[in-house]
């Protein structure tokens, strides 16, 4: 899968005058919350995904906070996630009151480990169990179908954090489809990015878009009489006009992700990383290209003294962080989490890369193994 020889930058420059009129649009129309732009979003981002519901919020912690509140978690409960993650995903557990129960991952999917799961639910006796957020970390797509046939068979509810993986695939299916409610976000390095903060909730059930609708906007019903719970998180019209726009690229800003990838696991076998794996049955969004390194902090400077930026997702799991250490419970000693906490980096890696950038990643990332 080579990378196209065509400079990626170009189209991005007409794209540009397709996102001023989009803002001229909205300031025109003189509407700039839940308007037709917002509306139009909505609709044509559950079309992409493929569900009959979604709605519009203001970033992506919102939307899983919003997912968890339709689906009644609340104090008492517990939901099981990840520690290797952002922090976010633990944040929208501790906004609802819930007790955060963290599992530990698979090696090389770096997603939640479905043995891990069912054992974590077996054990746990002093929490119930309400909800299981799997998150689609890197573009990588959980494993949904073992995912969700436990979580059924616990009645749990499922809320996939797709946070940074839009338009990531498992069997030609999109990710935040299999479970009962997805949060997306479109903070503006993501995949689909927004030019500020963004979220969207996405649900096959009705009854959780209609939950989710009203808990947006301050638990109001059409009346603006508050029905329940609820907080202020909308997608604003300028942002909606302007992913709309992106929305007709994000597909092919994807393919140019996976061929990037590809030269990257192609020409980094000798370097001394340890390459990602892709899920056979997955189509991964690569949001991150994330390689594992022994001496990755002096591999790190390596790169940064040959003008190579590079990032860590994440260096300090969840449980790690002191304003979690004690809200949270460890189903087992997440030592599979912090093996990789301690050796995950990440690659460049954009759609605007052009080739002679990757192939200048690759030579400095070569050269390092005898340097770094």
């Amino acid at each position: 899968m080579a990378i196209p020889q065509t400079n990626p930058k170009a189209g991005y420059l007409a794209q540009a005058r397709q996102l001023e009129e989009a803002v001229g649009r909205v300031l025109a129309s003189g509407q700039y919350l839940l308007g037709s732009e917002l509306a139009a979003f909505e609709r044509e981002f559950m079309e992409w995904i493929g569900v009959p519901h979604a709605v519009g919020v203001g970033s992506g912690t919102d939307a899983l906070t919003i997912c968890l509140l339709a689906a009644g978690v609340g104090p008492g409960d517990a939901v099981l996630t990840v520690s290797h993650t952002a922090v976010a995903t633990v944040t929208a557990i501790e906004r609802c009151g819930a007790t955060p129960v963290l599992v530990e991952v698979d090696p090389e999917r770096f997603t939640l480990d479905p043995s891990a799961l069912e054992a974590a639910l077996v054990e746990q006796s002093s929490v119930k169990p309400k909800a299981v957020i799997p998150v689609h970390l890197y573009g990588q797509p959980a494993e949904m179908r073992a995912i969700a046939a436990i979580a059924r068979s616990h009645g749990l509810v499922v809320i996939e954090d797709c946070a940074q993986a839009a338009g990531a695939q498992l069997n030609d299916q999109a990710v935040g489809t299999f479970g009962d409610l997805a949060a997306f976000s479109f903070y503006p390095t993501k995949n689909l990015g927004a030019f500020g903060d963004g979220g969207m909730v996405v649900t096959s059930s009705p009854d959780y878009d209609a939950l989710a609708r009203r808990i947006r906007e301050y638990g109001w019903d059409e009346q603006r009489v508050s029905q329940g719970v609820g907080i202020n998180s909308r997608l604003d019209e300028l942002q909606a006009a302007m992913l709309r726009v992106k929305l007709t690229t994000v597909d092919a800003d994807n393919e140019r992700r996976r061929c990037i990838a590809a030269e990257y696991s192609q020409s980094l076998g000798e370097s001394g990383f340890c390459l990602p794996t892709v899920a056979s049955e997955a189509t991964h969004a690569f949001h991150q290209y994330v390689v594992r390194h022994e001496r990755r902090d002096d591999f790190r400077e390596h790169l940064e003294a040959n003008g190579i930026g590079s990032g860590i997702h994440y260096a300090t799991p969840v449980h790690k962080h002191p304003y979690f250490a004690d809200r949270v419970v460890c189903a087992s000693n997440l030592a599979v989490t912090e093996q990789l906490a301690a050796r995950v980096l990440s690659l460049p890696m954009y759609p605007q890369l052009t080739k002679e950038d990757v192939q200048k990643v690759i030579a400095v990332c070569n050269a390092g193994k005898t340097s770094g």
